[in-house]
């Protein structure tokens, strides 16, 4: 199995015990299943990881992602990232931040379990059908751990 925490607070995020699907090259987004009664009110991955709900408007959601993204980048840089995935990072994670933007109302935030103002905030959002929930995590925010 597969655990994901955040890079820069070390907070347990998501594993692939859940079903997860890499986008655009930038995001992880992370289904979550209604837990066993079949009660879709309990997220399964917020009660499974601790994750805070937090508010934000477009304003405030602005200026916390362009101080995260610096700071992911810098994180970037001192693991040895090289110049090629920095621009990468950079590039796309501009490009998804116009379609987070775009539909800013649609999602609900989140922090991980330490609640650290410098941490990813968390995305949710419905899938299509309007039932399904699933999270939105930067690639380049998180660490990868085989557990």
């Amino acid at each position: 199995m597969l655990l994901y925490s955040d890079v820069l607070t070390g907070d347990e995020l998501f594993s692939d015990a859940f079903p997860v699907k890499f986008v655009d090259g930038i995001v992880y987004e992370v289904d979550c299943p209604p837990d066993e009664e079949g009660d879709e009110s309990d997220n399964s991955v917020v009660r499974a990881f601790g994750l805070k709900p937090t508010t934000f408007d477009k304003k405030g959601y602005l200026a916390y992602l362009k101080g995260y993204m610096k700071a992911v980048k810098n994180s970037l840089e001192e693991s040895g990232a090289d110049a090629a995935e920095i621009a990468a990072f950079e590039k796309g994670a501009s490009n998804y931040t116009k379609k987070i933007v775009a539909a800013l109302n649609d999602y609900e935030f989140y922090t991980g379990s330490s609640m650290r103002p410098d941490g990813m905030v968390c995305l949710l959002n419905y899938r299509e059908d309007s039932v399904t929930p699933y999270f939105t995590f930067w690639k380049h925010g998180l660490r990868e751990q085989a557990v």
